[in-house]
């Protein structure tokens, strides 16, 4: 019988994001087994949100010590030779995975060709589950955010309070992403918010982390609220959730945009395998995606129009 259940992901929270159907299907599948999944640092306080997980665990802090929890299932869903290693060591009885970077320690696995692009990240990490006899018709990532997280923090802007600058229609921008190959000039960004503004009289709100202080320290348009790398991913879920909708490239705050149920306009490139919107696009209904094999080639003026249809709908 399935007690203790164990699942590892271990990277950055955009492809955490992904795996939240999969992870609440094993739940499902398991209502009164004891769910646990190792996750990075920097992800854990959004781990922590989802109602269908038990215990939060630091990867880091636990991938020497899984033997104590006695786990009698584990699910990697990114494969690593040390994961891999440390659940084999640890005596999990069932460990499922994809077979690649010591796949061999794994007792259920599937060919990893999720670098083909040809199907959703979602339904990825879904069919690993399926490994288990586990079918889930639920494919939207999605994490519930008090509406009144919002409220618990105040941000100062030219003077006024988050609070007090908020409009009926919130737009927010996140102008960064993690590879610059899929990175839509950040001067752009900056030149549509001014036109979305002006055009459009609505409140725009730059939002995401980056660790280049010169992209950082770039000003945004008057008028605009700048919440760059100063909010946490829940007062950022929460933020994302108050907005009406999100311009973006492929990035971790697309994702979670997505989780909470606001629209995204995002910006892809086409001629990249394996990073596609047909496998990293925003999942779930109401998106709108422009694709290009050089996102250069995307005008500001595009982006724009994009946009006022979005906020139409």
């Amino acid at each position: 019988m399935v007690k203790n259940i164990l699942v590892v992901r271990s990277d950055r929270f955009g492809e955490f994001l992904l795996n939240i159907p999969a992870i609440r299907a094993l739940k499902q599948a398991y209502p009164r087994a004891k769910l646990s999944i190792a996750v990075d640092s920097a992800v854990s306080e959004l781990a922590n949100v989802l109602d269908c997980v038990d215990q939060v665990l630091i990867w880091d802090k636990v991938k020497q010590h899984l033997r104590k929890y006695r786990f009698n299932l584990c699910v990697i869903l990114n494969p690593t030779k040390e994961a891999h290693w440390a659940v084999f060591w640890a005596g999990i009885h069932t460990r499922v995975g994809y077979d690649r970077k010591w796949g061999a320690l794994l007792t259920h696995k599937i060919k990893d060709t999720k670098y083909r692009g040809d199907r959703h990240e979602v339904d990825c990490n879904l069919e690993l589950v399926e490994l288990l006899g586990i079918k889930s018709a639920e494919r939207t990532p999605r994490i519930q955010i008090n509406d009144n997280l919002i409220r618990e923090f105040v941000v100062q802007t030219n003077g006024q309070s988050f609070e007090g600058a908020v409009s009926t229609l919130l737009v927010a921008i996140h102008p960064f992403t993690s590879d610059p190959v899929k990175q839509w000039p950040v001067k752009r960004f900056m030149e549509l918010a001014q036109k979305i503004m002006q055009e459009m009289k609505v409140k725009v709100v730059f939002v995401g982390k980056t660790d280049d202080q010169n992209l950082a320290k770039q000003p945004v348009p008057r008028g605009s609220i700048d919440l760059i790398n100063k909010t946490s991913l829940v007062e950022l879920a929460a933020l994302l959730k108050r907005c009406s909708l999100l311009i973006s490239c492929d990035s971790g705050p697309m994702h979670l945009a997505a989780a909470v149920g606001t629209p995204v306009l995002a910006l892809f490139r086409n001629d990249l395998l394996g990073k596609t919107a047909q496998r990293w696009g925003p999942a779930g209904e109401g998106h709108v995606i422009i694709q290009t094999s050089n996102l250069s080639d995307i005008s500001v003026d595009e982006v724009f129009n994009k946009a006022q249809e979005a906020l139409k709908k």
